[in-house]
């Protein structure tokens, strides 16, 4: 990926961010150039963001790194934005009569992001929702879903239609952007169905299947899993889904609400290699499918049933599952809810604790080894009356709980509270309304910090420091939208401060209040807000400008967090989490281990105050005992420095060094030759800089008493 550099314009200069990468040396640093001229008089390491209180909406910027001294260009120039908000224009589906006759509109929903062509650069993808979308629970026709890919700048690469024999509805498309087969493009999979049209306008299955009952739903028909091509929308492999509907009955109920109950994800389970998981039902039966993409064909890895592993494991699953090795063996597990599927499709344990609706999985708790679950419960016979457990993740030991009597539809976790040491856990209580704020919060340790707690929505990094800010929703309940909201909780008077309002845009999801996506885009580690506009003509993407106070690698490096931004977009959406603590009083976490996919060009050198081309270097040497090992040395005691010097032995280039450009003062390079056989051997450097080069009068070497017979390389 790259710098995903940005500037927005403000009242008193213009905030300037960019991206601190996963591989970055931890001793990198940064300068930033506005309008061609160097504005930082040291690298920036402390952050990697600044205001430049010179700034205007005409200047252009540029950033560049620092590492041993020697200094090049990690972005191109860039602009500032006139607000911190960017439209994503996008090409809303015309309007439509259903079946039934009845009219209908789409609105954006869910997102995602990947790299769908290579350049280092996110592309969205975007679920176009039918206003007359259903539960599952609720019978009728619905409008096609569509499913579209957009470039930033609004540029549409294609559309997806799911066809009639695919329903809307939160639990029905579950879509996965990701690299599968590491090829440096992220494909798309999902579940289609007979009249799908791909990217390219290939029909897959029968086009003139319609599966519908006369309730609406779509009970039989064959179902099938595809992933498409990233770059063009073309399906690359099709095959029948896994797991298979069957007796709509064995799910849970005879209409199709249960059998309907779909959830995705991507985890590393080989440790290596991203496999992508497609579940069916948490209800009753489960059924969890892994598949590979090797590029060309989509493979089973593994299927898991409660059918065959005991009934135990039924109704242990969440509207949403989370992928992260949670025992520490560098693969990833599946905590599917109150169930974990260790990374070979075996059980790694069953809490018993039944089904639930909210699930957090990352470090919460530093003070402990390994990472914490935080997961609400809705049936409360399963759960013996726990509304909400903390848990070891590795063994699903319950570590400390928040009671309740009835459905505990909201939980949520993180530091959201700098008084206490870890994450902060709360659930609704009292009614156990949606947006109660009577609950129970507690600090990582178990104690109980307080009875009114924020909103348990989503949770947002979003201002200057460790701590987690509250996401949410200013709700109308008339219209079914809430307009985004970002606060600030204060634990010492159980207040929250509004820090943004993203006017003009709407909520998603009803009263679940989600973004279409939130994710680290743009500027440094602090995460982007992603909400349709009120007409849902274009997507907005809100970056915020509140200087930070700490530097950190961007989160979509870090494998947990990653893996959250793919799943976030199914059942009922929650916040990526990393797979480290990030808080108040964090330890540095380590860097990441990352494959590159596509191999890392080095950027260009900034010039150096050099002039005109560089000076004539001198050589010498140490060879006075003529063994064939020695150090050639090449000397500039004065004037326009090079960047870069190149060794040559016998006319044939052999080593360049990286050189930091001083001009006036002196510079110097040596090159280490061993293991030359006897013989006459001849050197010249060549000094570059931005305006030229120079080469070196000849050094001849003569070895006479070598060691070796062997040419070693210099």
């Amino acid at each position: 990926m790259d710098r995903s550099a940005v500037a927005v314009a403000l009242d008193d200069g213009v905030y300037v961010g960019w991206r601190l990468l996963g591989l970055d040396p931890e001793e990198i640093g940064f300068h930033v150039y506005r309008d061609g001229t160097r504005i930082t008089d040291e690298p920036v390491t402390g952050s990697t963001d600044l205001v430049d209180p010179s700034g205007t909406t005409s200047s252009t910027y540029r950033v560049s790194t620092v590492l041993d001294g020697i200094e090049r260009w990690a972005t191109a120039d860039f602009e500032p934005w006139d607000s911190q908000t960017l439209d994503v224009a996008l090409d809303k589906p015309a309007d439509a009569y259903g079946r039934d006759g009845q009219p209908y509109t789409y609105r954006a929903n869910d997102a995602s992001v990947g790299d769908l062509d290579g350049d280092g650069r996110y592309e969205i993808v975007l679920k176009w929702d039918p206003s007359n979308s259903k539960d599952n629970s609720q019978a009728g026709y619905t409008g096609n879903v569509y499913v579209d890919a957009y470039e930033l700048d609004g540029t549409r690469l294609w559309r997806l239609d799911l066809g009639r024999n695919i329903r809307a509805g939160a639990h029905y498309t579950q879509f996965q952007v990701y690299d599968l087969d590491g090829d440096g493009d992220a494909e798309v999979t999902m579940k289609t169905g007979d009249g799908t049209v791909d990217g390219a306008g290939t029909v897959i299955g029968d086009a003139r299947a319609d599966h519908r009952n006369s309730s609406g739903y779509v009970l039989t028909g064959p179902e099938y899993l595809t992933v498409f091509d990233g770059r063009s929308g073309v399906a690359l492999d099709t095959v029948d889904y896994m797991p298979v509907r069957g007796d709509v009955g064995a799910w849970g109920d005879t209409y199709g609400n249960r059998v309907d109950r779909f959830l995705a994800g991507v985890a590393y389970l080989d440790g290596e290699h991203p496999s992508v998981i497609f579940s069916r039902g948490y209800y009753t039966r489960t059924v969890i499918a892994a598949y590979d993409f090797d590029g060309t064909d989509l493979t089973s890895r593994w299927v898991f049933d409660t059918d065959k592993a005991g009934s135990q494991y039924r109704g242990q699953g969440n509207h949403g599952f989370e992928t992260a090795d949670v025992d520490g063996d560098q693969k990833d597990e599946i905590v599917f809810g109150s169930l974990t599927i260790d990374d070979d499709g075996t059980v790694a344990y069953n809490t018993g604790l039944g089904h639930g609706d909210a699930l957090h999985v990352t470090d919460l708790d530093p003070a402990r080894p390994g990472l914490e679950v935080f997961a609400a419960h809705e049936d409360m016979g399963s759960s013996g009356n726990l509304g909400a457990t903390f848990r070891d993740a590795r063994t699903g030991e319950v570590l400390w709980s928040i009671p309740a009597t009835k459905d505990t539809g909201r939980a949520a976790a993180g530091d959201i509270d700098a008084r206490y040491p870890g994450a902060e856990g709360w659930a609704v209580g009292g009614d156990a309304a949606w947006n109660s704020r009577v609950g129970e919060i507690h600090a990582a340790s178990g104690e109980l910090i307080g009875s009114v707690i924020p909103a348990a929505n989503f949770l947002t990094w979003w201002d200057g420091d460790l701590v987690r800010e509250i996401g949410d929703h200013d709700y109308d309940a008339t219209t079914g939208t809430g307009v985004p909201t970002i606060a600030k909780w204060d634990g010492a008077s159980g207040t929250a401060t509004e820090l943004y309002r993203a006017t003009g845009t709407l909520s998603n999801n009803s009263t679940k209040g989600t973004p279409s996506l939130q994710a680290d885009l743009f500027g440094d580690w602090r995460e982007e807000l992603v909400t349709r506009t009120d007409d849902s003509t274009a997507l907005r993407i809100a970056t915020t400008v509140i200087p930070a106070e700490h530097r950190l690698r961007t989160l979509m490096s870090d494998p947990v967090y990653r893996l959250g931004v793919a799943w976030q977009n199914t059942g009922y959406n929650q916040p990526p989490h990393t797979s480290y603590f990030l808080g108040d009083g964090m330890a540095t976490p380590v860097a990441p281990r990352l494959a590159l996919t596509t191999p890392e060009t080095p950027g260009e050198r900034v010039p150096g105050p050099a002039t005109a081309a560089p000076g004539r270097m001198v050589l010498r040497s140490d060879n006075w005992d003529g063994d064939g090992t020695y150090t050639v040395k090449a000397d500039l005691w004065w004037g326009q420095n090079g960047h870069t010097v190149t060794l040559l032995e016998d006319g044939a280039p052999v080593a360049t060094r990286d050189l930091v450009d001083v001009t006036p003062r002196a510079q110097h390079a040596s090159f280490v030759v061993s293991g030359k056989v006897n013989g006459t051997y001849e050197y010249t450097v060549v000094l570059t800089n931005q305006h030229g080069s120079t080469t070196s009068k000849v050094l001849t070497v003569k070895v006479k008493r070598a060691v070796t017979s062997q040419l070693a390389p210099s």
